[in-house]
């Protein structure tokens, strides 16, 4: 089932690219992202962990983003590790979080994305060199982002409609930058 702004979210508890197991506990009292990814290899989804990566500095000292991906956490690390994130990158290889936060497989999706992004698609392949050597991981996952506050209140809820609609980084930003969220 898909999740909605007001919802608070419980902890996660997954292993990540580093080797560590991550619990929300290390980010605690600041805001994030949590982004879901698909599989770690698509050409989409390490363009956009790279534009995160580089763009990191400007989201301030009290934001971090928590990035899920449909794979194994050895898979992971072959594609994700060279990214050298200042975030955490995990591996959900059983889907346990994408059945709870209710993450879409859409074959059209798929096929739409490649087709509307083709540019996109074409740089992360040839210019970055993120080719999708291995599919470890759904090739229908759709993307999904949510904006949680401090309290880990879910402010905003984005289900991408194809294989690389995300959040737009303005957004990302301005939430991460606004004034913190008090409660009463």
């Amino acid at each position: 089932m898909r999740r909605s702004v007001g919802e608070t979210i419980g902890d996660i508890r997954l292993p990540a690219v580093d080797g560590t197991d991550f619990g929300l506990d290390r980010i605690a009292g600041k805001r994030f992202m949590l982004s879901f990814f698909r599989f770690a290899a698509c050409p989409f989804c390490n363009l956009r962990i790279h534009e995160l990566v580089s763009r990191f500095d400007e989201f301030g000292d009290n934001f971090s983003i928590v990035a899920i991906f449909d794979s194994s956490p050895a898979n992971l690390r072959r594609h994700a590790q060279r990214h050298r994130s200042p975030f955490p990158i995990l591996a959900d290889e059983h889907n346990i979080y994408y059945r709870e936060y209710g993450i879409e497989r859409s074959l059209a999706g798929t096929l739409k994305g490649a087709a509307i992004h083709l540019p996109s698609v074409l740089h992360a392949l040839f210019v970055k060199g993120y080719w999708p050597t291995s599919f470890g991981g759904k090739l229908t996952t759709m993307p999904a982002d949510f904006l949680v506050d401090e309290q880990r209140i879910i402010r905003a809820a984005h289900y991408g409609r194809d294989e690389a609609d995300h959040l737009p980084i303005g957004t990302v930003t301005n939430f991460a930058r606004a004034a913190p969220i008090q409660i009463r």
